[in-house]
C-alpha cells in the first residue's frame, strides 16, 4: 500500500511534513493514488474541480497530529489512473469505497464537487460514519445552469479551445473575483492562454497544470448535472454531517447550504468570516486552511 517516503521541500516560513504515497484499485481496475500523513483515526479528503490532492496538503499537515489523513487524486490527475467519458458519480463512489475499505477510515471531507461525492458516500457507504462538506455546488436555485454549461464546455473542448472552456466553467461556477465580470471574455481567454503557455514551459511544482485540470472539468460538471433535482435523497443520511462555507463565497453556495441544513437530520453548520470557496486549499493557492482544519479536528474527534 505504501510506496517511497516523499518529503517535500519547505516553502518559505512553513515546515513541510513528510508523507508517503500509496494506491488502491477501484472496481473497474483503475488505480487511485493518494498521499498519506499523520497518525490517528483515518480521514479521507476528496478535492473538487481544478485541483488535486496536493491542494489540501497544508490542511492535512495541520491535522496530522490527530489524524491519519489520506489525500487521493481523483481520476485524471497525478497519482491516479485516467478518467473516461463513461465515469459517473457511481464511479467516484466506487473509488471512495475502495479507499474506505483499504484504509479503514470512517471520516470523509470534501470540497465543492468533492463535497457532492462525500454526501453520496455518506448516503450509500456504511463505512462512512461522519462527513464534512464545504459548499457542494447543488445549484438548487438555478438548476438550468449546469446542463447548459456542460454542453457549451464540451463543445469548446472538442474545438480545442481550452481557454474558452475554462472561462465558461469559471463564469458558471462564479468562482472568480467580481471584477472578472467587467473584463471582456476575449481578454480573459487571451490571459488564460498566456498563463497555460507559461505553465507548459515551467510546470507548477507539486500541482497539476491548468491544461491538465481543464480536461477533468467535464466530469465535475457531469457530477453536478447528475445531482440536480435529486438533493432530497440526502435526508436519508443518518450520520452527522458538518456543513462548511465561507462568507465571501458566491451567493448560490449559501442557498445550497441552507437547503442542506434544513434537509439533513444531523447537520451542524459553520461559516468562516472573510474566507471564500477555496478556504481549505494551500495558502499559495489562495486558501487559509488553518481555521478549516481546526473545525474538522473538533468534528471528527
Amino acid at each position: 500500500m505504501k510506496d517511497e517516503l516523499a518529503t517535500k521541500s519547505a516553502r518559505k516560513g512553513l515546515r513541510r511534513e513528510p508523507y508517503s504515497t500509496g494506491s488502491v484499485t477501484s472496481r473497474d481496475s483503475t488505480v487511485i493514488g493518494y498521499r498519506q500523513l499523520g497518525h490517528g483515526p483515518g480521514l479521507i479528503v476528496v478535492h473538487g474541480g481544478m485541483s488535486s490532492g496536493y491542494n489540501h496538503l497544508e490542511m492535512a499537515e495541520a491535522m496530522a497530529d490527530a489524524f491519519t489523513v489520506y489525500l487521493p487524486d481523483r481520476r485524471g490527475r497525478g497519482l491516479s489512473g485516467p478518467s473516461t467519458n463513461d465515469d459517473s458519480l457511481k464511479t467516484d463512489i466506487e473509488d471512495v469505497d475502495a479507499l474506505v475499505t483499504a484504509t479503514g477510515a470512517h471520516g470523509i471531507f470534501g470540497l465543492s464537487t468533492g463535497a457532492i461525492i462525500c454526501l453520496e458516500a455518506a448516503l450509500r457507504l456504511p463505512g462512512v460514519h461522519k462527513a464534512a462538506v464545504f459548499e457542494p455546488p447543488l445549484f438548487i436555485a438555478d438548476p438550468a445552469t449546469p446542463p447548459a454549461t456542460l454542453l457549451r464546455f464540451n463543445r469548446e473542448m472538442r474545438q480545442g479551445d481550452v481557454a474558452a472552456a475554462l472561462i465558461t466553467a469559471m463564469k458558471a461556477a462564479q468562482m472568480g473575483p467580481p471584477i472578472l465580470n467587467l473584463v471582456p471574455r476575449r481578454l480573459l481567454e487571451l490571459l488564460t492562454n498566456l498563463m497555460m503557455k507559461a505553465e507548459d514551459k515551467k510546470p507548477p511544482a507539486g500541482y497539476e497544470s491548468t491544461r491538465t485540470l481543464a480536461a477533468t472539468m467535464r466530469h465535475d460538471f457531469q457530477l453536478v448535472v447528475e445531482i440536480v433535482g435529486r438533493v432530497e435523497r440526502f435526508k436519508e443520511i443518518r450520520g452527522k454531517v458538518l456543513l462548511l462555507g465561507g462568507s465571501k463565497s458566491p451567493g448560490f453556495c449559501k442557498v445550497d447550504l441552507d437547503a442542506l441544513e434544513r434537509l439533513l437530520p444531523c447537520a451542524l453548520r459553520v461559516e468562516f468570516p472573510g474566507l471564500g470557496h477555496a478556504a481549505s486549499w494551500n495558502s499559495d493557492r489562495g486558501g487559509a486552511p488553518g481555521p478549516v482544519a481546526q473545525e474538522l479536528k473538533q468534528f471528527f474527534a
